[in-house]
């Protein structure tokens, strides 16, 4: 498989289709639809081709995913910073943290397991995105801050199809 590739609805733009190989499913995206330029809270999913990071788990929820990539606990403590101000901007955290940032061990059971995307880290430019993941859904599919949110069955696919050299591909239509 290459890779996974997303694409907006043109009939409401925070609807997706999300493809990889022979699975296609319906995918939320960001509530203001895909953008070239992503900025930070803008609510937009940026358009570009990324690198699966790693998968970030709650242990006491699922069990550890097998995947040939990099695997990460989430803890009560774990964050991620979204404060443009910060030298800590879109990289994890430990919380408390003096600077703004998302909860990860979340109620909702949103990040219950979610891919890391590559995107503005290699280094974060301040302002251009931050925590952008490939998440599970809520709630019918509604629209993310940014993040691609797929359901649990398209997640373990997913997670048992993906490897080191996959990429996720967002596309403008």
């Amino acid at each position: 498989m290459k890779d996974i590739c997303v694409r907006p609805c043109a009939s409401a733009p925070h609807h997706g289709l999300l493809r990889f190989g022979t699975h296609r499913s319906r995918c939320a995206l960001g509530k203001g639809g895909v953008t070239k330029i992503k900025k930070e809270g803008d609510g937009k999913t940026p358009i570009g081709r990324y690198r699966l990071r790693r998968i970030w788990y709650r242990p006491d929820r699922i069990m550890r995913p097998q995947s040939p990539l990099p695997i990460a606990k989430i803890h009560q403590k774990s964050g991620w910073c979204d404060d443009v101000r910060s030298n800590l901007y879109n990289v994890p955290i430990e919380r408390p943290s003096a600077a703004r940032h998302e909860r990860l061990w979340r109620h909702d059971r949103l990040y219950d397991v979610f891919f890391e995307l590559g995107m503005n880290d290699a280094p974060p430019e301040k302002g251009a995105g931050s925590a952008v993941f490939l998440h599970l859904e809520k709630n019918n599919f509604r629209p993310t801050l940014g993040c691609i949110a797929v359901n649990h069955a398209t997640m373990r696919f997913l997670l048992h199809h993906a490897n080191r050299t996959t990429h996720i591909a967002i596309a403008e239509s």
